[in-house]
């Protein structure tokens, strides 16, 4: 395997992360196959509307690309820890950009079948290639010390939001010369490029085959937990939990930013307040990488999410749009920084063959959170008041902090370093030096 950076003499920096062998080239390729998912969601809502001219099938059309993404997430995750990156991204890329291929070419004229559209994305959901959870493993890989692997982290989370930004961004340029249909067409040119780049870097030739056991056969005694066993592993059940809640939390105030400006007669602000809640995570998620934290990541996370959940509790009581932006860029600032910290809890609770798995149960859980407090919020908003819709969304965020501390205090003091995962019912799996901490936004998985 590749070895792997020395700790540094002095407090590593950003640049320390990507001066660090290999990173730079990794990463960028990362990040131009994972440009695709930013522009995915807005690409396919548009053009499937074009073409079918309803926007009840498109929702129903990217209700199961985003199904089949986030939900078989794990399982994608798990072929790449098992038989290695090299192996699995390419045919995975492949087979996802002639299923988007077939998409931009069914919605470019008007009069598509919303039955062929709906197969066409629920299979392109389940081939979606994982690059998040690989660039995560592959950090884990290329750095060994755990501060500069929370730096990592957090550039890596911060970098996705701005991709979620510049996706939608790149897909409103598309439109102006081309069809809805040709921002398809190049979200999958982008992630065969971006995953063959990926492929060839020397970081992943480096890893090699995967070493994860299968989760079809029985467990052996000195086996690692995978699939859905990874569970049992007390730290990263944990941070799926906590993760789950926040993006509940999320899912949640994406809808009610709308309504609450739709109430006012403003509708043109929700792009400002959502942009001012991802300005917050990003400066959140850079801030949080440049501090060296005393605390574990295990009693910060909880932190985190109570201190999200109270921001969006607080922008309830907002009298305008610009008091709820202020305080939408103060709730990104805990945004990153707790998910970069879930994806750490995840790394350093399993061994290196179940990794992979690890943080996509993570991106699973946010994902997955998102949708379902998206549409709880869409039934809770006619129905109550702002401020009590509010509340309830920042709910999950307040209870699952309080369990968790909990739960990590009635366990006693941890550790927080790398170690090799034991068996399911071993509690936490944690112990060694300080570390810390990516952010997942939205209703289509960030994979």
């Amino acid at each position: 395997m590749l070895s792997r950076s020395p700790v540094p003499s002095r407090t590593p920096s950003y640049a320390t992360v990507l001066r660090t062998r290999h990173a730079a080239r990794t990463f960028g390729a990362a990040l131009l196959g994972r440009l695709s998912y930013g522009m995915i969601s807005l690409s396919l809502m548009l053009a499937v509307n074009a073409a079918t001219g309803s926007y009840s099938v498109a929702g129903a059309v990217m209700a199961l690309y985003g199904a089949t993404s986030v939900f078989l997430s794990p399982a994608r995750a798990a072929l790449i820890d098992r038989h290695g990156p090299r192996r699995v991204l390419p045919p995975l890329a492949g087979v996802y950009a002639v299923l988007l291929g077939s998409l931009a070419y069914a919605t470019w004229r008007p009069g598509a079948p919303a039955f062929l559209l709906g197969a066409l994305a629920a299979a392109a959901g389940a081939g979606t290639p994982p690059l998040g959870p690989v660039m995560r493993t592959l950090w884990s890989d290329l750095v060994a010390d755990r501060e500069l692997l929370r730096r990592a982290y957090s550039l890596d989370g911060v970098a996705e939001e701005l991709l979620f930004v510049s996706g939608p961004l790149l897909v409103g340029v598309v439109v102006k010369f081309a069809p809805p249909a040709a921002g398809i067409a190049v979200s999958a040119a982008l992630i065969l490029v971006g995953t063959s780049a990926l492929v060839s870097s020397p970081a992943v030739r480096a890893r090699g085959a995967g070493v994860a056991p299968s989760d079809d056969k029985p467990a052996g005694p000195d086996d690692p937990p995978v699939g859905r066993r990874l569970l049992g592993v007390v730290g990263l059940r944990h941070a799926v939990l906590v993760t789950a809640a926040v993006g509940l939390c999320l899912g949640g105030l994406d809808l009610l930013v709308v309504a609450f400006a739709e109430q006012r007669h403003q509708g043109a602000a929700v792009s400002w307040v959502l942009a001012a809640l991802s300005a917050g995570s990003a400066v959140g998620g850079l801030a949080y990488g440049a501090v060296s934290w005393r605390a574990s990541n295990r009693a910060r996370l909880p932190l985190l999410a109570a201190g999200l959940g109270a921001a969006v509790a607080g922008a309830g009581l907002s009298p305008g749009v610009y008091v709820l932006a202020a305080l939408a860029a103060v709730a990104g600032l805990f945004v990153a920084p707790a998910l970069t910290t879930a994806y750490l809890i995840a790394d350093e609770s399993v061994g290196a063959g179940s990794r992979t798995q690890a943080g996509a149960w993570v991106n699973t859980a946010v994902n997955a959170g998102s949708s379902v407090g998206a549409a709880a919020a869409g039934l809770l908003v006619d129905r109550l008041p702002p401020a009590v819709c509010f509340a309830v969304a920042a709910v999950p965020a307040l209870l699952c902090a309080a369990a968790v501390a909990r739960g990590a205090v009635a366990r006693g003091p941890v550790g927080s370093g790398p170690v090799e995962s034991g068996p399911v019912e071993s509690g936490p799996v944690e112990g060694g030096a300080e570390d810390g901490g990516g952010t997942a936004r939205g209703a289509v998985s960030r994979s």
